[in-house]
């Protein structure tokens, strides 16, 4: 599941969801964690949830290791959607869960406030946190630090467009005068990060969209193949070198700060040191080494855990 749609069924609430919240191995929360009858963890057992897509898959191993080398039992549970994993880190089925600044906070305003609720997300991360952890604290949910790592929407042209067009940023694209078709969901005309976005604050001309699946392999080729000139993708997109594309900047700073952070349940990990512990990867992942990290496992093929 790519990093826009999340995005937008969130925004939208949409998403689809599973009938239970099952684990990988079929386990249910309700019996993992080394617990109780009632579901809990056992003092010093953690579970860490994960998203069913390689990126949360690959933090939450990362998150588990860490807290392994720190002397605590971890399990790991997938599940498809936000909408099953947040109620359950509220319930402490789940006790820590990677997640995205503005994205959540998006999730919980409107959870809160209803689905046309005023946007408290920005571009601005300091503000965004801020508005995260006034939403998730009445929840019995902590926001830890927000890392270096952002996964948030991007777009990408072909390496030969940008060449020829003197193209590094998306202001550089506006300047350039040149009409761009652009493959994304059929819901970029609405969206304000996407088409309005691109035409308002960078004075991109979109002669069109093209509704293919955002950041799928047949709109990156698309974009190879000079039907479209741009496509809708993510800053952590480990293909595009695949497709000889390449990032413009958003340089205006038109997406939200959709940075990495670990979210946790306050009472059974709220502690001090499961902060320190993980704010250990903060201050280290990049976008860049979240990038390399994704490759590893949509095109080598390796595993997460690997």
């Amino acid at each position: 599941m790519s990093k826009i749609y999340r995005a937008a069924a969130a925004v939208a609430g949409v998403a689809a969801l599973t009938a239970g919240l099952t684990a990988c191995g079929g386990d249910s929360l309700e019996k993992s964690g080394g617990g109780d009858s009632s579901g809990k963890p056992g003092k010093g057992s953690l579970v860490i949830g994960s998203a069913s897509f390689a990126e949360s898959k690959i933090l939450a191993e990362l998150y588990a290791g860490l807290l392994k080398d720190a002397g605590y039992s971890t399990s790991i549970k997938t599940v498809d959607a936000r909408e099953l994993y947040e109620p359950a880190l509220e319930k402490g089925q789940m006790d820590v869960v990677p997640e995205y600044a503005a994205t959540l906070a998006e999730f919980l305003n409107q959870k809160k406030n209803g689905s046309n609720a005023a946007p408290v997300a920005s571009s601005d991360v300091g503000d965004t946190v801020t508005a995260l952890k006034k939403l998730a604290e009445p929840r019995g949910l902590k926001v830890l630090e927000p890392g270096k790592a952002v996964d948030q929407n991007a777009f990408a042209v072909s390496r030969d467009f940008a060449k020829k067009h003197g193209l590094k940023t998306l202001s550089d694209l506006g300047k350039s005068k040149q009409k761009v078709t652009l493959a994304a969901g059929d819901e970029c005309p609405k969206r304000p990060f996407c088409q309005p976005g691109l035409e308002k604050k960078y004075g991109i001309e979109v002669a069109g969209i093209d509704p293919l699946d955002i950041g799928s392999v047949q709109a990156k080729q698309a974009v190879k193949d000079g039907k479209d000139q741009m496509v809708l993708t993510t800053t952590t997109d480990s293909t595009l070198d695949q497709f000889g594309l390449v990032l413009l900047g958003d340089d205006k700073n038109l997406q939200n700060a959709d940075n990495v952070l670990p979210v946790v349940n306050a009472k059974s990990a709220g502690s001090q040191k499961i902060a320190d512990t993980l704010n250990k990867l903060n201050k280290v992942l990049t976008t860049a080494d979240l990038t390399e990290l994704n490759k590893k496992v949509d095109a080598e093929r390796l595993k997460p855990a690997d």
